[in-house]
């Protein structure tokens, strides 16, 4: 065995194999895999093993295409080919027009990526799928790709692979301690020896946390038992002539496809059952669950109801095996927070089907530093210091729960709810809050006019929209107060504080104690990392503001980037939280309640200032999200509710109206101000997003020499502005701008802007229609809807009202 190599990947699963021959295609031919038992031993051997194209967004659908054409080479090897059932067709049944209207997004999102579904009516559907009953449904979406796969075959032949490019695969040598030096490199203990490498990654499927405690980590991933199970012959699959195609069926929680002459039929129960929470025994290895037909009647007798076919088909197998699942359902890919040099691809709950683009977008991460698409949704940053074991369970519960049954718009699922408040929560609560979640906070999202007040899910603007039209006029005429907690507050000190900064940010970093600035980071790429607001606090420190969601994301960032710069780092996120005041009137209310000169003269646009707010103490910043004059007041939370009462209080005299965030989203867009991993993501640089004023291309910092050579070679798209012909609909992100039916950019986020009656979105287009005036339609659930390029920004395109 080896005693040094490049990196180690732990698991012998479909990840550890897909990210060992990544690896190799990407340069790395120096690696190890380490297995503790034989390869696919763990869940990978019991999987349904089935391969969709059909993803939330559109990296999980690139991911998925690259692993169909990955399956499709291996199968069609001559050397070495393996079983893959590839093109049978697939459908995704629906039983309610919102769910059509979702998947006529779906097909919408994924056609950017050129893959094509269809959307089809009831009768379609049992036409593709004879077996099926059209009772209570109404039709459904078609995946022409989908398919399923021997899973041991794969993982031996991607294995296979990587060995011949120069990898090797040690079986049986369970890992038995991970030790990191000064220098971030690592050394992987194990029972066979010692391996020194640079890079390790965590591949071990439901024994993740097993190897996560090894480095002094706890990876948000818990168990489901899941159970399938495999029929006798049946003579309508047996005389078809053809495969049958896969289903997949929010109706009733189950799926099935063919298998042999017979149907493999899997259960998504109500009463499920999580598993391993007390440990793992070391001896549960190529091992099932015990059965447990009782748990999955009610799915089993909606699976009858639509396939009466099952009824008369005797039962020759049962599968019970865990699967891993996260608190949102999808996998953990990427970097392991606070960890250098460590990786992970974990979490995989539909791991045969993606794991093949799984491995390929981590190899890209750990050998180039990103990936071809921005991997936001499967970054293990994205869920933070509330993603414990009780939480991760309860999610997993109830994502195994509603399975097959996508998000809406909105729509933000009980379970675990609240994890992460501050002593305003309750308090807005009574005031009629409705919360949606960032990054674990609840966040109020608009204030209900009635206690009962409630809207439809669905992909049409809601009963809400009125009540949110209120709050924009509120701020826009008068003044309005909101809370904006969970937002990320890094306190930078030290001598190299503003050289530190000035290297990690694209552009003219504020040195004058007492202003703002915003500025952007970059990658190594040259492309869009971070989005800060740089705030030099007077006879203080510096602190750096961005996203609740980039919260470990950009502290690891920075901190990658700090060797060498005389700078402290310390995170104050969860100490403070922000009361944002906006409107004409804010001056008048905060003069009310602090003995500070607030006049534009003392304290002008893009400010920072100590002072008091009643008696709370508190930072205040006049910035403005919303396009209206407006203060944050960065207040600590022991003392948040003081603040608010003193602020409400003085806001009675200018009928102060409290406001959410789905109007800060309706003010945002009307300004012009993009939304990071919406509209500022890794796959476009600042010059494409329309952030030429915030580059200074007289200066260093990281990304420069990328960002030059992507200048040269030239834009393939920007960011425009554009208004939609609709007032029913806001564009969704993913939809497909279309010009003479082929596809020319792609909406990244949409919403109704009150102030100025528009129905507006951003999206990326091909650079010769970044254009004002320029005319397209975008493919909205289905209709193609007109759409212009606008100016960005079309409220107070002066900017005069932050100033006022």
């Amino acid at each position: 065995m080896k005693s040094q190599t490049r990196a180690v990947v732990i698991g012998g699963g479909i990840a550890g194999c897909s990210t060992l021959y990544h690896l190799t295609q990407e340069g790395w031919t120096d690696v190890v895999l380490v297995e503790r038992d034989e390869l696919t031993s763990g869940t990978t051997w019991h999987s349904a093993a089935q391969v969709t194209n059909f993803g939330m967004n559109q990296t999980m659908v690139g991911l998925k295409t690259h692993s169909i054409n990955l399956y499709q080479e291996l199968a069609n090897d001559p050397d070495y080919p393996i079983n893959y059932h590839h093109g049978d067709g697939g459908i995704r049944l629906a039983n309610t027009q919102a769910q059509m209207d979702g998947y006529a997004h779906f097909a919408s999102m994924a056609r950017g990526m050129d893959v094509h579904f269809e959307v089809i009516d009831a009768e379609e559907c049992a036409r593709r799928h004879p077996l099926i009953s059209t009772d209570n449904l109404i039709g459904g979406l078609w995946d022409p790709m989908d398919g399923d796969i021997d899973p041991a075959q794969l993982c031996q032949a991607l294995a296979r692979r990587a060995r011949k490019a120069g990898a090797e695969v040690y079986r049986h040598t369970p890992v038995t301690g991970l030790t990191q030096h000064r220098d971030d490199t690592w050394t992987v203990h194990t029972t066979k020896g010692d391996i020194d490498c640079d890079v390790v990654v965590n591949a071990c499927g439901y024994r993740v946390n097993e190897v996560g405690a090894m480095m002094g980590v706890h990876h948000p991933v818990a168990s489901m038992e899941h159970q399938y199970f495999l029929t006798e012959e049946i003579p309508a699959i047996r005389d078809a002539g053809h495969r049958m195609p896969l289903l997949r069926c929010p109706i009733s929680d189950y799926y099935c496809r063919q298998e042999k002459n017979g149907l493999l039929l899997g259960f998504y129960e109500q009463d499920c059952k999580t598993w391993g929470m007390d440990g793992i025994s070391p001896d549960f290895t190529n091992a099932l669950c015990p059965d447990d037909l009782d748990r999955v009647t009610d799915v089993l007798e909606g699976a009858f109801a639509r396939m009466p076919a099952l009824m008369e088909a005797g039962v020759h197998t049962v599968v019970n095996g865990p699967i891993t699942y996260t608190i949102d359902g999808a996998p953990l890919v990427g970097s392991i927070p606070g960890k250098r040099n460590a990786f992970c691809i974990i979490g995989l709950r539909a791991g045969l089907g993606e794991g093949g683009g799984h491995g390929w977008l981590l190899a890209q991460q750990i050998v180039h530093g990103e990936a071809c698409y921005d991997t936001w949704c499967l970054d293990p940053r994205r869920f933070t210091g509330h993603g414990n074991v009780e939480l991760t369970a309860l999610k997993a519960i109830e994502d195994y729960q509603n399975e097959f049954r996508f998000h809406f718009p909105h729509e933000h699922r009980p379970a675990g709810r609240p994890i992460k408040t501050t002593p305003l929560t309750p308090v807005l609560a009574a005031e009629g809050a409705e919360f949606t979640v960032v990054n674990g906070w609840e966040r109020a999202e608009y204030f209900k006019p009635v206690p009962d007040f409630a809207v439809t899910h669905g992909f049409h603007f809601d009963e809400a929209f009125d009540v949110v039209a209120r709050e924009v006029a509120a701020v826009q005429n008068g003044v309005g107060l909101a809370e904006v907690n969970g937002f990320n507050r890094i306190e930078i000190d030290g001598p190299d504080a503003h050289a530190f900064l000035d290297r990690v940010i694209c552009g003219r970093v504020p040195r004058k104690p007492g202003k703002v600035g915003l500025g952007y980071l970059l990658n190594d790429h040259g492309c869009i990392k971070a989005e800060a607001t740089v705030a030099n606090i007077p006879d203080g420190p510096v602190w750096y503001g961005s996203a609740a969601a980039a919260e470990w994301h950009d502290m690891d960032w920075l901190r990658a980037h700090a060797d060498g710069f005389d700078v402290s780092l310390r995170s104050l996120t969860n100490d403070h939280t922000i009361l944002v005041l906006a409107g004409p009137k804010a001056r008048d209310v905060l003069s009310a309640v602090s003995r500070e000169d607030w006049s534009a003269a003392a304290f002008p646009w893009l400010s920072v200032r100590r002072a008091f707010i009643g008696i709370a103490p508190a930072v205040v910043m006049s910035v403005s999200f919303s396009g209206e004059l407006a203060f944050e007041i960065h207040v600590p939370n022991n003392q948040l509710y003081s603040a608010y009462l003193s602020l409400r209080a003085a806001g009675q005299a200018h009928d102060l109206q409290l406001f959410g965030a789905r109007a800060v989203e309706s003010m945002r867009m009307e300004k012009g101000y993009l939304h990071w991993k919406a509209d500022l993501i890794t796959e476009f640089d600042p010059f494409e997003t329309g952030l030429d004023k915030f580059v200074k291309m007289d200066k260093e910092f990281v990304g420069k020499t990328a960002l030059q050579a992507r200048q040269a070679k030239g834009a393939q798209r920007k960011l425009v502005n554009l208004i939609i012909d609709s007032k029913t609909t806001p564009a969704h992100p993913g939809a497909s701008v279309m010009q003479d039916d082929k596809v020319v950019g792609t909406v990244t986020s949409g919403d109704w802007g009150h102030r100025v009656g528009m129905n507006l979105a951003y999206a990326f287009v091909d650079t010769a229609f970044a254009v004002q005036g320029t005319e397209f339609t975008v493919d909205s659930l289905g209709e193609h809807v007109p759409a212009r390029v606008i100016a960005a920004g079309p409220y107070d395109p002066g900017n005069t009202h932050p100033r006022r």
